[in-house]
């Protein structure tokens, strides 16, 4: 038990085992004197709600975040303001909530208490050798739907008392966020790295056509880039993405015929099965059917292509907790054999472990 070193101090925290950010009964206390005592009391909590209103410049965008109500939400952020007679955040109508200028340097100084808090968790794990608390993963948004349910699904069985958050990004966004601390770790391609990043390759995933049924290329055992290109093309158009997609052209002197450009992997696939063109992607979805019901095939690239290569992102220089290195560890084990195991169509079903 700690006790403030003031005369008759109070008690800060009482440590029960739990991950320490996780519990929201934590209180600091600060006793100034001079003519009068001032005692400033909040929680990990509260300053959690505030960083995430902070980001998300939205209550309701918050709430959803952290998984609590937005009167929750609300309420933490107006304590904040009461107990430090402080305005943080300009309240506009139908635009959102907006960080004063002392709301900016409030939200950056909890962000490093919570990251601090964060260290004193992962310390405790450290010493303890369990395996618990708060683990942020962020995942690129164009697989993230094929892998991270299934991943988070049997990591939080082997580990229970890991509490898993998981963000879906493009990849400007996941390292932006990594720098911030936003995210302990991601899941993401080989797309330009920076040097300030690590990268711990997972699986090499060779890029192919998606096409419809009824496509004139569809029945081909494999295509060329210089079969598509004259075809029309729907670009899934992701930062990066996009770019490592077109690169495929430029490099063998082609342009292809894009005709339509989206952001969503279910958007594309759905435009592809109903004749507006071709696709290119790496991973292949467990159904050959677009969201719509209507079939795709799947047709591999042939050709001196690059590969996309799917890995860990990280903040270099830093040594990762011990909840972060089991996760680390844990998709070692398992993503190359997910990513592997998805069918390439409706009528090849997945391959059963340990069957002949």
């Amino acid at each position: 038990m700690i006790r403030n070193p003031s005369p008759g101090g109070n008690v800060i925290h009482s440590p029960d085992g739990d991950a320490l950010f996780a519990r929201s009964n934590l209180f600091l206390n600060w006793r100034t004197k001079k003519d009068t005592d001032m005692v400033l009391r909040f929680t990990l909590r509260q300053l959690e709600y505030l960083v995430a209103v902070g980001e998300y410049g939205s209550v309701t965008e918050a709430a959803e975040r952290v998984n609590v109500s937005a009167p929750s939400v609300s309420a933490a952020v107006s304590q904040l303001e009461k107990e430090f007679g402080i305005t943080l955040f300009v309240r506009r109508h139908a635009h959102g909530l907006s960080l004063t200028q002392a709301g900016r340097s409030f939200v950056d100084q909890a962000r490093q208490i919570l990251s601090e808090a964060a260290k004193l968790n992962a310390l405790s794990n450290e010493l303890t050798g369990q395996v618990r608390g708060p683990l942020h993963v962020a995942c690129l948004v164009t697989f993230a739907q094929a892998v991270i349910p299934a991943l988070r699904r049997a990591f939080s069985d082997t580990y229970p008392d890991v509490d898993f958050f998981q963000y879906e990004r493009d990849q400007a966004s996941i390292l932006e966020g990594l720098r911030m601390a936003r995210f302990d770790i991601a899941l993401s391609y080989d797309l330009d790295i920076p040097a300030d990043i690590t990268f711990h390759e997972l699986a090499v995933l060779p890029p192919y056509a998606v096409l419809q049924a009824d496509h004139p290329l569809a029945g081909h055992r494999e295509v060329t880039v210089e079969d598509l290109a004259s075809h029309p093309m729907i670009l899934l158009d992701l930062p990066h993405s996009s770019a490592y997609f077109l690169s495929l052209f430029r490099d063998a002197g082609l342009t292809p015929h894009i005709v339509e450009r989206t952001r969503d992997m279910s958007v594309m696939r759905a435009m592809v099965a109903n004749r507006f063109g071709y696709s290119i992607a790496n991973i292949r979805p467990v159904s050959a059917y677009a969201p719509d019901g209507n079939k795709l095939v799947f047709v591999p690239l042939s050709g001196n292509l690059r590969p996309m290569r799917m890995g860990i992102l990280a903040m270099g220089g830093a040594s990762p907790a011990l909840t972060v290195r089991r996760f680390i560890d844990f998709c070692g084990e398992k993503i190359g054999d997910m990513v592997m195991d998805l069918p390439a169509s409706a009528d090849a079903p997945r391959e059963q472990k340990g069957s002949s």
